[in-house]
């Protein structure tokens, strides 16, 4: 028996390209059956969503159990490598309990701070040492199973991770991560289904982790199976030089010899990206996907996303390391990161910054049908407070600008997925109290 439609009542709602006051949305199963401006007053029985509300946003570069390293890697100097160091240290801990605990907080986070799809970038395959666990799954499974328990939208990207470096053997800490070869890696990833929540994507985690002559395996099984494909690229300017001492190429050529790019993919970073890579990633139609508050947190530095969008690449905003978890602030950050490198303003609208953060990152996840407020599309809502000491102040219609230069995710107010109310009044509904469960969770892996 079919579920009456629910009614949803935005106090105002951005449309894409514009604020509408009074906004009534009908949601059925889980998707918008109608939406109808021009509504004055809450209809009788709708729910009531003050302030602003946008589509649901979208994190496209999640690793989850990155989270237990905020605040306690900003201690003293070092790069990139030596903070990789202590990210080893704590996957080795991971159990896939531990994992789910972990997860399932971090996922509800990102709840509150209105995200409601996440692309979570896994490569924790294995028991330490690297022997198989018994379920070869059991990860990311753990992953699906916390996303569901957060009440969010989850694309695992099942990384194949295979060699250290250019020719070099997995070191230690990688074991975790190597399934052999490209072939076993494929053949453990058919193992995992997709479900009503969750999707199954595929990732390269980088051109330094999967050898040349292994990355068209990985393109096949994501080609065959129509999935994402996301891959970490030009990262660091030590990758790059790398590469191109065993290849006589760049990473992005590489990738493009093998089949690599193209419109279901994405890469992640690009932050030292070359003119001819630019062309490349945009001329094949394959995403990027800016990190901007861990680029900096890492000292990796700015990439080149006025020219990536220029040349024809969607762009979307990830978490990544978990630095921060705020979509606004991605969003913001990549209009400010270009002032400084530039020192000249302007470089995006608000509208096309929250495209990256919702439309185009879901579809980076391989959910087209999550974004925008359409008949049709899935029902994600993501409203934010109009009278906080951050957000008080412009006149509503200047909703976009307001979201991205002004809010903050300590603003959302409610977070809405498939229709379901996942953040009421600034409280997740399934997980109580989240900081605890962050806590607990930290603590436990840490000690």
């Amino acid at each position: 028996m079919t579920a009456p439609p629910r009614v949803y009542w935005l106090e105002h709602g951005w449309l894409g390209t514009h604020v509408e006051p009074g906004v009534a949305v009908e949601v059925a199963d889980g998707r918008f059956t109608a939406v109808r401006t021009d509504v004055e007053a809450p209809p009788s029985g709708a729910e009531v969503l003050r302030g602003l509300t946008l589509p649901g946003l979208a994190d496209v570069h999640s690793h989850a159990f990155h989270r237990a390293l905020r605040g306690t890697v900003q201690v003293g100097s070092g790069t990139f490598w030596t903070w990789r160091e202590v990210m080893y240290a704590v996957a080795e801990r991971l159990t896939p309990e531990s994992y789910h605990r972990l997860a399932r907080a971090v996922y509800a986070e990102m709840a509150l701070a209105g995200i409601t799809s996440v692309g979570e970038f896994h490569y924790v395959h294995h028991a330490p040492g690297g022997k198989p666990y018994a379920e070869p799954n059991v990860m990311g499974e753990a992953l699906i199973q916390a996303a569901a328990d957060a009440g969010v939208r989850l694309t695992l990207l099942d990384a194949c991770y295979l060699s250290a470096g250019f020719g070099e053997p997995p070191g230690r800490h990688q074991l975790r991560f190597h399934d052999g070869t490209a072939e076993d890696w494929a053949e453990r990833c058919s193992g995992l289904v997709d479900r009503e929540h969750a999707r199954i994507g595929a990732a390269a985690h980088s051109v330094r982790a999967v050898p040349a002559d292994q990355l068209g395996t990985v393109a096949r099984w994501a080609a065959e199976r129509g999935a994402p494909l996301h891959v970490h690229l030009s990262e660091q300017v030590a990758e790059n030089e790398a590469c191109l001492a065993a290849h006589g190429r760049t990473p992005a050529r590489l990738l493009a010899d093998h089949g690599v790019l193209g419109p279901r993919a994405t890469a992640v970073h690009g932050t030292h990206l070359t003119d001819a890579d630019v062309a490349l990633l945009g001329g094949s139609g394959t995403g990027a996907c800016l990190c901007p508050t861990t680029e900096r947190d890492l000292a990796d530095g700015i990439g080149p996303a006025s020219a990536l969008r220029r040349a024809g690449s969607p762009l979307s905003l990830g978490s990544d390391s978990h630095a921060v978890v705020d979509l606004f602030e991605e969003a913001r950050a990549m209009e400010l990161h270009e002032r400084l490198r530039t020192r000249a303003r302007g470089h995006w609208t608000a509208a096309a910054l929250l495209r990256a953060a919702t439309v185009d990152g879901h579809a980076a996840l391989g959910w087209g049908d999550v974004g925008v407020m359409e008949s049709g599309a899935r029902a994600d809502l993501t409203t934010i407070s109009l009278d906080s000491v951050r957000t008080a102040g412009p006149p509503p219609r200047l909703g976009a600008e307001i979201a991205v230069f002004a809010a903050t995710a300590a603003d959302v107010r409610h977070t809405v997925v498939a229709g379901r109310h996942v953040v009421r009044d600034g409280a997740h509904t399934l997980v109580h109290d989240v900081p605890a469960e962050l806590s607990r969770a930290i603590r436990a892996l840490r000690a």
